[in-house]
């Protein structure tokens, strides 16, 4: 089967490096020509995975038209505030018959839209029925590295899901199914604005406590919101949901934990995203959350108080007390 990779960041490198191992024809994508002829010459993507050797199987090019045009799957590794823009340029080719795998873990900040609703509504002809999305607890260090590591297929379409859980499980990458394509999305981009808390609560100096109860609490109000959008309440206790936010908030690959910490450490959040060079999805999801938070009338307290310290100004032992400081409540 021949599969593109949209994307040559650490994500889609390290999924390639999985559809190599599984015999698949791959071909990764990278967005400028330069990197893609780094990429060619040293087999090593030394930005995102040093160490990691790309083996001369998969082919990389900087060609989109050429990357897509003979391929059965395509995997979207595209950062989700781009994918519509990357779509854009092939939205032109027949997608009658290639399936659409996503693995972005973001809201579209300018539409609200969730990446399927993205690539249903740019992809003209694009069969719903073809879109599924690949996520949970998964950082390409370990993924690239294998080591073992679960994730969810979740498609409106079950021979889809089941396509892309063929195309992709081995002995170190297990693929579960899942029919809830809201819930598993919604997951993937919320967890990372929790993340961000449990960042926060480290830089400011607070302890495990802490971050339990942020992680915790924060995925109550992942499911709140979700629910009222639509998702399934099961989807947030499974690998899309607690798993996913128990990796991001305490790895040490995290990029939004990371970003979270240095910001409660006082440095500015325009700073600490220039260093990482890689994009934390939780800034511009945290935006997104609140609103749609403020248009279903959820109640979010911790996505309300992450807001505030990224966009506000508001010190972060502050944002703790106010949160610790709310009335008291029943848990459920």
């Amino acid at each position: 089967m021949k599969v593109t990779v949209l994307g040559a960041g650490g994500w889609g490198t390290a999924l390639s490096l999985v559809l190599n191992d599984n015999g698949a024809s791959v071909t990764l994508w990278a967005y400028k020509s330069e990197y893609a002829d780094e990429l060619n010459r040293s087999r090593e993507n030394k930005t995102y995975l040093h160490g990691v050797t790309i083996p001369q199987s998969i082919s990389i090019t900087s060609d989109i038209d050429m990357a897509v045009a003979t391929a059965d799957v395509i995997v979207g590794s595209v950062p989700s505030q781009y994918l519509r823009a990357q779509l854009g340029k092939i939205s032109s080719h027949d997608f009658r018959k290639k399936i659409f795998v996503n693995t972005a873990k973001g809201i579209e900040a300018s539409t609200l839209c969730t990446m399927s609703e993205v690539v249903e509504d740019t992809l003209q002809d694009f069969p719903r029925e073809n879109y599924v999305v690949l996520s949970g607890p998964s950082h390409a260090e370990e993924v690239s590295r294998r080591m073992p590591t679960a994730v969810v297929a979740a498609s409106h379409h079950r021979k889809s899901a089941e396509l892309v859980q063929k195309l992709f499980m081995n002995g170190y990458f297990r693929v579960y199914l899942n029919r809830d394509v809201k819930g598993v999305e919604l997951c993937g981009s919320f967890k990372n604005v929790i993340a961000l808390a449990a960042g926060m609560s480290d830089g400011a100096g607070y302890g495990d406590n802490t971050k339990a109860a942020l992680m915790t609490r924060g995925m109550v109000e992942i499911t709140r919101l979700g629910e009222s959008l639509g998702a399934h309440h099961k989807t947030f206790s499974g690998l899309a949901g607690m798993g996913d936010l128990i990796v991001t908030c305490m790895s040490r690959y995290s990029r939004n934990r990371f970003v979270g910490e240095q910001v409660a450490a006082g440095r500015k959040l325009d700073d600490v995203l220039a260093e990482i060079k890689m994009v934390a999805e939780g800034v511009p999801t945290a935006r997104a959350a609140r609103q749609l938070a403020v248009k279903h009338s959820v109640e979010m307290p911790i996505m309300e108080e992450v807001n505030n310290v990224l966009y506000e100004g508001k010190d972060p032992q502050k944002a703790v007390s106010d949160l610790m400081r709310r009335p008291g409540k029943d848990e459920y």
